[in-house]
C-alpha cells in the first residue's frame, strides 16, 4: 500500500492479536529476525482488529529517496554495499569457535597414519576433563564433561583422549585469555566434549590469537603466528607443516608426513628428562611399585606415555623409552624442552 504522501507500506490485518494507538515506529520484523519495516498507521480495537489494516513503512522504501534528508543509506551505507545486517546483542556474550588438528607421538600408528585409540576401546578415559584436578589452570573453561555414546565411537572418530586447547594474546603469546578442555581423535581432529563432533567455542571476541593445544604427558605446541578467529569456526591444523610452529622444527617429531607431539613429559612440566632431578623416567618405575621393574600396571595414568592403557617400564612397548629416545637417544643427561612460552 503507497499513501498519498508516497510513503510506501507493507499492509494487513492481523490473525492474533492487535496494534495499540501510539505503536507508531515500532519493528517489524521478517523470518529471518530482521527488521524490514516499522508501524505506520493503523491502530486496532476488539471490534475492527480483523477489519481494519495495519501499515508498516517498507525499509526498502525509505531506503533510496529523492534527497539525502529523504532516504537512509546515505546515514547508514553511504557506499551503498550492504544488503542485510544482522542485530547485535549486547546482553549476549561474545564468542569464537576453531577446529583444531594434531596428533601424539606416543599413540601414533604408522600403519594406519592416524592414532590408536586403545583408551576408550578400553573404558579408561573419564567423563570429566582430567586437567582442573592435575592442578592446571583454566581460563573461563574446565569441568566439561563427556558421554558413553561419544567414548564408544570407533573407527578414524574414535576418542584418543583430553587435550587442552588454548587461546593466547596477539600481542603476548605467554598470555593465555581462554581455554577449553576437548578431544582428541583418531584421525588428529579436536573436538566438543559434549557431543564428539562440534568444533570447539571460546568465551572471547573475534581476533587475532595465537594457537597451543597441550597433553597430559606430551609436549605442548603452538602456532607461530597469530590466526584471526571469529563466530565461524575455521579449521587450524598443527599436523602437516601448513601452520608453522613456534620453535620450528623443535616443536615436533615427524613421522613420515606428520608433524607429532613430543612423548613423555609425565610430570607435565614442559621438559623431558631421563636421568637427574625431576626426571620423567622415575615416576613410571614408581608407578608399577617401585621395586620390581617387569611389573605393569593398568589404568588411565600420566605414567602411560604410549596411551595403551598398561604402564610399563621395561619390556616391548615400555614408557620409559620414548623419553630416552626424544631427549636424543645417547646422552641419557640431554633435556627437550616445550617450544612454546
Amino acid at each position: 500500500y503507497t499513501f498519498p504522501n508516497g510513503i510506501a507500506c507493507w499492509e494487513g490485518t492481523w490473525e492474533i492479536g492487535l496494534l495499540q494507538a501510539t505503536a507508531s515506529g515500532a519493528p517489524a520484523f521478517d523470518q529471518n529476525h530482521r527488521m524490514v519495516g516499522h508501524m505506520y498507521d493503523g491502530a486496532q480495537n476488539c471490534t475492527n482488529l480483523t477489519s481494519l489494516p495495519s501499515q508498516m513503512v517498507k525499509f526498502s522504501g525509505q531506503w533510496n529517496g529523492p534527497t539525502a534528508a529523504e532516504r537512509l543509506r546515505d546515514w547508514l551505507d553511504p557506499s551503498n554495499t550492504v544488503m542485510t545486517l544482522d542485530g547485535y546483542d549486547p546482553n549476549a556474550s561474545p564468542t569464537v569457535s576453531l577446529r583444531v588438528r594434531t596428533f601424539l607421538e606416543g599413540p601414533y600408528n604408522t600403519g594406519t597414519t592416524q592414532m590408536n585409540s586403545t583408551l576408550s576401546a578400553g573404558g579408561l578415559i573419564p567423563m570429566t576433563e582430567p586437567y582442573t584436578t592435575a592442578g592446571y589452570t583454566h581460563v573461563g573453561g574446565g569441568g566439561e564433561t563427556t558421554n558413553s555414546t561419544v567414548l564408544n565411537v570407533t573407527g578414524a572418530n574414535a576418542v584418543v583422549d583430553w587435550v587442552v586447547v588454548e587461546l593466547r594474546n596477539k600481542n603476548n603469546s605467554s598470555q593465555v585469555l581462554a581455554t577449553r578442555s576437548a578431544l582428541l581423535q583418531a584421525d588428529g581432529e579436536v573436538v566438543a566434549a559434549n557431543d564428539g563432533t562440534s568444533a570447539l567455542t571460546f568465551g572471547a571476541s573475534g581476533d587475532q590469537y595465537f594457537i597451543a593445544v597441550r597433553h597430559r604427558n606430551h609436549l605442548g605446541i603452538m602456532s607461530a603466528g597469530s590466526i584471526t578467529l571469529g563466530s565461524a569456526a575455521i579449521t587450524v591444523d598443527l599436523s602437516n607443516g601448513t601452520v608453522p610452529l613456534s620453535g620450528g622444527s623443535s616443536a615436533t617429531k615427524v613421522i613420515g608426513a606428520r608433524n607429532v607431539m613430543f612423548a613423555g613429559d609425565v610430570d607435565r612440566n614442559s621438559i623431558l628428562r631421563y636421568t637427574g632431578q625431576a626426571n620423567d623416567r622415575d615416576p613410571i618405575l614408581a608407578r608399577v611399585g617401585g621395586s620390581i621393574p617387569t611389573a605393569t600396571v593398568n589404568g588411565y595414568f600420566p605414567e602411560d606415555v604410549n596411551l595403551d592403557g598398561v604402564v610399563r617400564y621395561i619390556g616391548a612397548s615400555n614408557d620409559r623409552d620414548p623419553i630416552l629416545v626424544n631427549v636424543g637417544g645417547t646422552i641419557p643427561t640431554a633435556t627437550r624442552t616445550a617450544q612454546l612460552p
